[in-house]
This record gives C-alpha cells, sequence and structure tokens, in this order.
C-alpha cells in the first residue's frame, strides 16, 4: 500500500497532467484542416407590394372651436350732418334697425342709417351736430355670425385641394350634426393651417365650444391602389419603383394619383394590376414597430426592431 500511495498514484497523476496539455497544445497551435470555416452571412432584402384593387375614401376628421365672426367698420355713404344717434355704445342691433339719422342739404332730405345685419354695435364715432362725408368710419359692428374654425397639419393640405364647400359639424354636448357651408382653407404667413366653415344663422351655438368638423374629399370603388409610402410625390404625381424580379434594379417610373386617404392612394395611370412595387421609396426609413413590456411594478421599458 505504501508503494502504491509514493510512487504509482504520483506517476500517474503525472501521466494525466502532461495528457491534458499536449491536448490543450493541439487545439491552440494545431487544428483540425478539415474542419470547414463558418462566416457570418446576412442579406437585407426591400419589402415588395403588389399592385391590387380596393377602394378608397379620403375622409377627414378636425378637430376646432366654434368662433363669432370677426369685427368690421361700417363707412358713411351720404354727406351731411348727424340730427340724432339712435343708439349706444356696446347695444345688439337686429338687421334694418335705425342707427343714425343724417340731414343732407342737397336735395335737402333727412336719411336714416339702418344697420347692415344683426350683431353689436361699438366705436361709434358720430355725435348729434357733427357733419359726416363719404367714405368716414361711423361705427363699427361685431355680427351676430358664427363659424367653426379648426386647426389642420399642413402636410394634409394637399388632401384638402379640391375640397368640397360644406362638411358636416359636431359639438361636443350640442345638437345633433349640422352642415356648415363656405368651406375654405387658410394658412397664415407663418405656415399655421387652418379650415373654416360658416354655421347655419339659425343654429344655437356659443363661441369656444369644441366641435368637430368631417369633410368627405373623394371616394373609388375598385381602383388600382398602393401605400402611399410607396410613392415619391403624392399630389396628383409621383414616382414609383417596380420590381424587376430577376435581381435587376428597380425600375423607376412615373404615375398619375387620385384619391388619398393618408394610407393608401388610387393611381389612375403608370401602373397595371398584379405588378410588383418597393413598399418604400429609396432611401425612406420604413417605421419601426415598438415593443413595450413592464419590467418592474410601474416601469416600462420599450425596445424596437430595426426595419429596412
Amino acid at each position: 500500500m505504501i508503494v502504491w500511495r509514493r510512487w504509482i498514484f504520483p506517476l500517474l497523476l503525472v501521466v494525466v497532467i502532461g495528457a491534458c496539455a499536449a491536448a490543450l497544445v493541439k487545439i491552440a497551435f494545431f487544428p483540425d484542416r478539415a474542419e470547414s470555416m463558418v462566416s457570418p452571412e446576412a442579406t437585407i432584402t426591400d419589402p415588395i407590394v403588389a399592385v391590387e384593387r380596393g377602394s378608397v375614401v379620403n375622409a377627414l376628421s378636425l378637430t376646432g372651436n366654434v368662433a363669432r365672426d370677426e369685427i368690421f367698420a361700417v363707412r358713411s355713404e351720404i354727406d351731411g350732418t348727424v340730427t340724432a344717434v339712435h343708439v349706444s355704445e356696446g347695444a345688439a342691433v337686429s338687421a334694418g334697425q335705425k342707427l343714425f339719422t343724417i340731414r343732407q342739404e342737397d336735395p335737402r332730405k333727412d336719411i336714416d342709417v339702418l344697420a347692415p345685419e344683426a350683431g353689436d354695435v361699438s366705436e361709434i364715432a358720430l355725435v348729434k351736430g357733427q357733419p359726416t362725408s363719404v367714405g368716414t368710419e361711423i361705427f363699427s359692428l361685431t355680427p351676430a355670425r358664427y363659424h367653426l374654425l379648426a386647426t389642420v397639419d399642413p402636410v394634409q393640405l394637399y388632401r384638402l385641394v379640391n375640397a368640397p364647400t360644406e362638411g358636416t359639424v359636431t359639438i361636443t354636448g350640442g345638437p345633433a350634426p349640422f352642415a356648415c357651408t363656405g368651406v375654405r382653407v387658410q394658412v397664415t404667413a407663418e405656415g399655421t393651417a387652418s379650415v373654416r366653415c360658416a354655421i347655419p344663422a339659425g343654429q344655437t351655438v356659443f363661441a369656444g365650444l369644441p366641435a368637430t368638423m368631417d369633410l368627405a374629399l373623394g371616394q373609388v370603388e375598385d381602383a388600382l391602389v398602393i401605400p402611399v409610402t410607396a410613392v415619391q410625390g403624392g399630389a396628383g404625381s409621383g414616382n414609383v419603383w417596380v420590381d424587376a424580379a430577376d435581381g435587376a434594379e428597380p425600375e423607376e417610373r412615373a404615375v398619375k394619383l387620385g384619391v388619398n386617404d393618408g394610407t393608401i392612394v388610387e393611381v389612375t395611370e403608370g401602373l397595371e394590376e398584379g405588378e410588383s412595387i418597393r413598399q418604400f421609396v429609396p432611401g425612406f426609413v420604413a417605421p419601426v414597430e415598438e415593443f413595450c413590456y413592464e419590467v418592474s411594478p410601474g416601469v416600462e421599458q420599450c425596445d424596437s426592431g430595426m426595419s429596412w
């Protein structure tokens, strides 16, 4: 037993350690040449969509507020002298109500100045005994008319080209939806865009009420449609990239466009049903889908993948 413990076991341990060291040297410095070399590979492909038939409804819903029409100045159309003032500052008047009496000298007669429409009189510039002449501002009138003013993103302005003159207004907590007329687009010098329409005179409304304006801008059935992301341009005409299907570079092609709902657009000329096109314009960054999950109570983390 002493011989095993003193000589044999130590020799076996030396042999095992030597074999392990030799194996490590072989793996590190003398690899097997028969092993295949693997290199990472990746390919990036552009998404392709087919030109197909579908329906497009171009309807736009805008949010805004009810507002009273703007104040305007009324000018005298008579030369003469004021003999009577029949209203006071801030008075509410009806259409055709007598406001002033002016005595005209040639021919000599008294003429009544009437309110052109219902509203509130302000900035009265005449007093009894005062002379007045044609073109002089004699008072201001805030009409008893209302309109809806809705904001719109400038990017939507092309959709409003050839917009209808009538829309549908829905007032929060108010009456049933009703038609408003005279729809028009307004763009300020600073680039702020809005859409305005006139509220009917018989409709009871109040300034400041929140409301929505719905506009039916166009509709087509059984038309050739493609995603708007595939089009360079978009207002009446644009370019798309038709897939060659044989690995060659896609063909850039001009197309004519029709109704657009902001997601898909009608193609009226330039493409045939069944053709394949690039889903995104070259250089366009496709939207990246974001995935959110809760990592701890009240703490959320969001990750996004890469889209090409």
